[in-house]
């Protein structure tokens, strides 16, 4: 009881470091079990582990082959919220170099890195592939902490978010096939029944997977699983069709229920994001298990194993030779530049699904005798622990040596996405600028899509927007919607994330009713609140430029929109494309000269007669 409780309360502490400290947390998490494990034998008295998850006939807490067992429906959970994650839409709208990324880069690292291991280390070809197989993935939950304090350019942190999060179920999928395939004909040739067995688990591992979706999937439209039980019925569901597949054809439960995520994960289910959220916080307590037990498990001969200049050299190979061919292949007559290339060749930490499964099948093709199965886990932990550490201390100085690491943050996250948001956003994107829209109204997101912006359909109480690496390059915040708290409590939690070059929100009625006391800097102007915004966006959908030579002129022109009451001013830009957002105290204007600047406003356009309107720049949105 003493092993198992350290055991949960060292995991949820690593958990703690790792979002502390932002790091990947499958570095502590593999250093604490290769301490309390192999490391502790040096340590202790009798030689013994500190903690020794296979009962040894003294101590230990599985019994026999039962930590196999854990561990193969615990992978099988960790698979399966894996595969929830991935959409087909999204394979083919992700771009070309992420596609190539997932199909050719993955096909680099199963050749190159299978005829590395064989040559190097001398082992058999399935053994080698195998090993190969296991580090194709490069997981988010990894990449993730890496590049969360990293300002890049959001395309950069798009190629590295979506191949994590596309190849991780993917790199399973191969893995469990080509691990089905050694399995079926352990320690003997090849022949016909071996291939015939691999065919029957591919075909169980499919069909139970494909069925029992499609079966879960109904019931929760149909809403017989009522709401209480739905994430719990959901697990049973899952681990029910684990057992079952691999009762019709062994080893084939781990396929069964990738291919259950997947197909689950592209339906258009009512709870699905609930469903992700409790696999998530259950993925979180399985993996802090897991890998403690799974690196305590490790003996010291199998770390002398890989302790010799093989390792070095195959690591070397992995990370600095197939690596970069696989991205450059990929990348090849596309929009990135050299030194990007350079930098998404550098980041390519492996993950918790590859040193999860290769625990698993490591225990497993050891125990059945196969030559050569006492290598897997070693190596491929080293893979993994090699590639986090190296990602994780020299990602934000080579961000800077290669020049990718910015300067300066210019993007902007809006939160909100009514119809005025949606056509200040549409007018910013045409002039440049990386805008996201963040709103939890799923119409509003929807119709932002439709007008081609970026849009998060989230809360900004969750803590998934700070998680969000695509955000890296976002400097400003505007709180556009009509509830104030709202507005007040984005600015008080994301200025310090987001805001880092000016934060700002909507004044709300109350304080335009008490003018001496407004808060000071309110957004666009001291008598403009949501309402108002929202009644110039619907009566005159368009955003207007009109040339300005001087602040005597500027101020007459804000004097003249704000009495119009047709007409919100929302910008200064210059002819170079830099903008300043106006706030209420325009005498606080960051602005040098007003020489070739043009004030950018929302709403009915001047008469031409009587101000110098030099361009109508027209952002208009169907009717609602």
């Amino acid at each position: 009881m003493l092993e198992l409780g350290g055991i949960i309360i060292l995991g949820i502490l690593a958990q703690w470091v790792a979002w502390k400290f932002k790091i990947p947390a499958i570095l502590p998490l593999i250093l604490i079990g290769l301490f309390v494990g192999p490391i502790s034998t040096l340590l202790s008295y009798d030689g013994s582990k500190w903690i020794e998850p296979i009962w040894n006939g003294e101590n230990g807490i599985f019994p026999g082959e039962r930590l196999f067992n854990f561990v193969s429906l615990a992978i099988g959970i960790i698979l399966f919220e894996g595969g929830l994650t991935l959409r087909f839409s999204e394979i083919k709208n992700v771009g070309p170099v992420i596609t190539k990324l997932i199909i050719v880069g993955s096909l680099v690292t199963f050749f190159g890195a299978g005829a590395a291991a064989y040559y190097i280390f001398d082992l058999s070809l399935r053994i080698s592939f195998l090993f190969s197989a296991l580090i194709i993935v490069t997981g988010p939950t990894v990449i993730t902490p890496i590049l969360r304090n990293i300002p890049l350019k959001k395309d950069i942190s798009t190629i590295l978010k979506w191949e994590g999060i596309l190849i991780d179920p993917i790199g399973a999928l191969v893995a469990v096939l080509v691990f089905e395939f050694i399995s079926v004909d352990a320690g003997s040739e090849f022949t016909i029944t071996a291939l015939e067995e691999f065919g029957k688990i591919v075909l169980f591992g499919f069909t139970f997977g494909f069925t029992f979706a499609h079966a879960l999937a109904l019931c929760i439209k149909r809403k017989i699983i009522p709401h209480y039980l739905l994430n719990v019925f959901t697990l049973a569901s899952v681990l029910g069709v684990f057992v079952l597949s691999d009762l019709f054809a062994h080893e084939s439960g781990l396929l069964s229920v990738v291919v259950m995520g997947m197909v689950m994960g592209n339906m258009k289910l009512p709870n699905l994001k609930e469903l992700l959220y409790f696999k998530e916080s259950l993925s979180v307590l399985l993996i802090s298990l897991l890998f403690i037990l799974l690196s305590a498990n490790i003996e010291l001969q199998d770390l002398y194993l890989v302790y010799t200049w093989k390792t070095a050299l195959l690591f070397a190979i992995v990370v600095f030779v197939l690596r970069p061919i696989g991205v450059f292949l990929s990348s090849n007559k596309s929009g990135l530049k050299f030194n990007e290339k350079l930098f998404v060749s550098w980041v390519g930490p492996r993950g918790i699904v590859a040193a999860g499964i290769a625990s698993l099948f490591g225990l497993k093709l050891v125990d059945e005798g196969v030559a050569g199965a006492e290598y897997i886990t070693p190596l491929v932990f080293m893979i993994v622990l090699g590639t986090v550490l190296l990602n994780a201390t020299t990602a934000r100085l080579f961000a800077k040596m290669v020049g990718v690491f910015l300067t300066e943050s210019k993007g902007i996250v809006i939160i909100g996405a009514s119809k005025a948001s949606r056509i200040i956003a549409e007018y910013l994107m045409k002039s440049g600028r990386h805008v996201v829209l963040v709103d939890s109204n799923s119409v509003n997101i929807e119709k932002a899509k439709e007008r081609g912006l970026e849009a998060i359909e989230d809360s900004i109480y969750s803590d998934s927007l700070m998680n969000n690496i695509e955000l890296n390059d976002v400097g400003y915040l505007m709180a556009l919607t009509g509830n104030g708290d709202i507005n007040q409590y984005a600015i008080n939690r994301f200025k310090d994330i987001f805001g880092e070059n000016g934060s700002f929100r909507l004044i709300t009625p109350d304080e335009m009713k008490d003018p001496e006391n407004s808060p000071v800097g309110s957004l666009f102007s001291p008598t403009d609140d949501f309402i108002r915004l929202t009644e110039v966006a619907r009566a005159h959908p368009t955003i207007q430029e009109v040339n300005i030579d001087s602040k005597e002129m500027f101020e007459k022109l804000i004097e003249s929109t704000r009495a119009d009451r047709n007409s919100i001013p929302i910008f200064l830009r210059k002819e170079s494309g830099e903008l300043e957002i106006l706030t209420s105290n325009i005498d606080d204007l960051d602005v040098d000269s007003f020489a070739d600047t043009k004030l950018v406003y929302i709403g009915k356009p001047f008469d031409p007669e009587k101000m110098p309107v030099k361009e109508k720049l027209v952002i208009e949105e169907p009717e609602d």
